[in-house]
């Protein structure tokens, strides 16, 4: 895995200052500490920091085509390469690497933009091409990888995080205040905007060309849910579901480096360490997280799948030290990231770096195969709002859920108002109300939500709605899923914390061949009354136990409420109370005191809210309050090689 950055002057002339370019390029050596390379000529300038995963020896970038005219920076792996190398040996193209690179270069100049329809995998890369002068900048088909850019009237910067732009110190750094409510939400920033005004993200499954004359984007991919296959029956579809998935998972054991797994013990890791076991002659390195608070460790049943399948099994455990990693969080993540599983994933790939460069993970199968409870209630709910006449809805339901107590303390059949709302409103609405926080009016200033008084952030869900092709409940809810919370909440995640350490993350359940085949699968295949996965438990019923299948799924959930009442608490009020509106001068601080309170003495859980406001402060502090530093944290798993400067000529 690596990282990349790149400037393009519209105008070729303007000189390019290198000094401030190396910076940028090396502000991402964490994504890529074995080898850098810039190229700065003609008004462009392409960086890459390496993680040598493919063809160690070879390899480096910018790469550069046969004939010198096209170069490339790339951060992902074609899993396929192979067999897209030998396609195009066989129409006339030659090698000199054995890298997956060269073969991205090879499709480019075989199938021009349309190369990317050809890859299995994730990634992010730019191809330059000296002869046209222009710039191809592409992202995969799910997001897996991040590409941010940033432009104005005389130059466009592009880079993996946004750190390397903001290295920039003419990129101003305007926060955007619909971005901050989004956060407040959500818990993350929605793409394809971001929490500085004028700097965006290039979209998963998108495109851009860039050239002397301007910018234009272009979307090649998106998952279909109105293909559904009505006729084929349960085996058939769990059938083509584990083809798929064994060939997923084939594809992604090619490595020249050591390899292991992500095992948590639930259904999706079990299943990945499963197929990857079938395919080693050696055991699988496994490494799971646990916590000292047993309602939230799920070490024995990830013991029982090591066991099981004979796995190099690591465990680690997390102890309450949230505050000791919120400085490397806020630099690692660039913007705003409020969910706490963060930190155990961060752990987790820090210690899985000490056995292996490479892992796969179990991500995905939730979004894909309706694996979350909160599918459940919300069809369950949407059976009700279609059998309360709309009328009676308004009417009654409504002003029903306004008078209602939000009673946390209350057993939890009748703690309703959540309940009374959902059926009060659409499905998709109802859906976004359960994901997203309502507590923010009260930490966030009044003068600031002043400024955005009418914006909802219900607008990102509209904004994917209307693009769904899908009238099916569960699929219009995926849809949103997959084009929201998966890219920019668990994807991110992984990718940031994995980079961190250096080590490289591959996805099996998020091959866009496993998500297309899913989006064709009928609901009544992923959600059975209140089973979930229904297919994917028939695929692997013959690889994992029963006890592993039926086991109730826990989530990577943080012990955070009991945290912030015992060891986060002082650490925690040192930043959130350190100053009135914060260092972000945002919030309104006596009103997060009575949150704080409210949580302290029992009344009600805030630990989610509070966290995000925690993250934001400790984000503000390093992003707003004073510039950047190159070494912005004391988490370097290995020393990097400096950049060196290239040239094709």
């Amino acid at each position: 895995m690596c990282g990349i950055v790149g400037l393009f002057h519209f105008d070729r002339h303007r000189p390019l200052d290198r000094g401030l370019f190396f910076r940028q390029n090396d502000v991402l050596s964490h994504r890529g500490p074995d080898d850098g390379g810039v190229y700065l000529h003609d008004g462009v300038a392409l960086g890459h920091r390496r993680l040598s995963i493919i063809d160690v020896s070879g390899g480096h970038q910018p790469m550069w085509d046969p004939e010198l005219r096209l170069g490339i920076v790339f951060n992902g792996e074609i899993y396929n390469y192979k067999e897209l190398r030998q396609h195009l040996e066989a129409r006339g193209h030659h090698f000199r690497s054995h890298s997956d690179t060269e073969v991205i270069l090879a499709s480019f100049r075989e199938w021009g933009a349309a190369c990317v329809e050809h890859f299995v995998g994730m990634f992010a890369f730019a191809i330059l091409d000296r002869v046209e002068r222009t710039l191809f900048l592409a992202r995969d088909r799910l997001g897996k990888k991040p590409l941010f850019w940033w432009r104005d009237d005389s130059r466009l910067i592009f880079a993996s995080e946004l750190k390397a732009i903001l290295l920039d110190p003419s990129v101003p750094r305007l926060l955007e205040p619909t971005a901050v409510l989004d956060f407040y939400a959500y818990g993350y920033v929605p793409g394809p905007g971001t929490i500085f005004r004028d700097v965006h993200q290039l979209p998963p499954g998108h495109t851009m060309l860039v050239g002397p004359h301007g910018v234009s984007q272009h979307q090649y991919w998106d998952v279909d849910f109105s293909s559904v296959d009505e006729a084929s029956n349960l085996q058939q579809n769990a059938q083509r579901l584990i083809e798929t998935l064994t060939d997923a998972v084939k594809l992604r054991l090619r490595s020249d480096v050591p390899l292991g797994a992500f095992l948590s013990g639930g259904v999706d890791s079990s299943l990945v360490v499963a197929l990857m076991a079938g395919q080693l002659d050696r055991p699988v390195e496994t490494n799971t997280i646990g916590f000292s608070e047993s309602e939230y460790d799920e070490r024995e049943y990830a013991r029982e799948t090591a066991e099981l399948y004979g796995t190099q099994h690591h465990e680690r455990l997390v102890s309450a030290d949230a505050a000791s990693l919120l400085d490397d969080l806020s630099w690692f993540y660039d913007q705003p990231f409020g969910d706490s599983s963060a930190i155990p994933t961060f752990r987790l790939c820090q210690t899985t770096r000490e056995q292996v460069t490479v892992a796969l993970s179990g991500d995905g199968g939730d979004e894909s195969f309706a694996g979350y409870r909160r599918y459940i209630f919300a069809l369950a709910e949407d059976q009700v709002r279609r059998r309360v006449p709309s009328l009676l809805r308004q009417g009654l339901v409504s002003p029903l859920a306004r008078l209602y107590p939000k009673a946390d303390f209350l057993p939890r059949p009748l703690r309703a108002k959540a309940t009374l709302t959902n059926v009060a409103t659409s499905l998709e609405r109802a859906y976004f109300l359960s994901l997203t926080q309502k507590t923010y009016p009260r930490v966030l200033s009044p003068d600031f939500l002043r400024g955005v008084e009418g914006y909802d952030p219900y607008v990102h869900f509209e904004r994917h709605l209307a693009r769904a092709g899908t009238k099916d409940p569960l699929g219009r809810l995926q849809y949103v899923d997959l084009k929201t919370y998966l890219v920019d909440d668990i994807l991110v995640k992984v990718d940031r914390a994995s980079m961190a350490h250096a080590l490289e993350v591959r996805v099996p359940l998020l091959d866009h061949r496993v998500v297309e085949l899913a989006a064709r699968m009928p609901t009544r295949y992923k959600l059975r009354g209140s089973e979930t996965k229904v297919v994917l438990k028939a695929a692997a019923e013959k690889l994992l136990p029963k006890r592993i299948l039926e086991r109730e799924k826990r989530g990577f959930t943080v012990p955070l409420p009991e945290w912030f009442r015992g060891p986060l608490r002082g650490p925690a009020e040192g930043i959130l109370f350190d100053r009135v509106g914060g260092y972000s001068g945002l919030l309104d601080t006596d009103g997060l005191r009575g949150l704080w309170y409210e949580h302290q003495l029992g009344i009600s859980n805030h630990a989610t809210m509070l966290w995000q406001v925690l993250m934001f402060e400790a984000w503000a502090r390093r992003y707003l309050s004073a510039p950047l530093a190159l070494d912005g944290t004391a988490v370097r798993p290995r020393p990097s090689r400096p950049s060196r400067e290239a040239s094709p000529q």
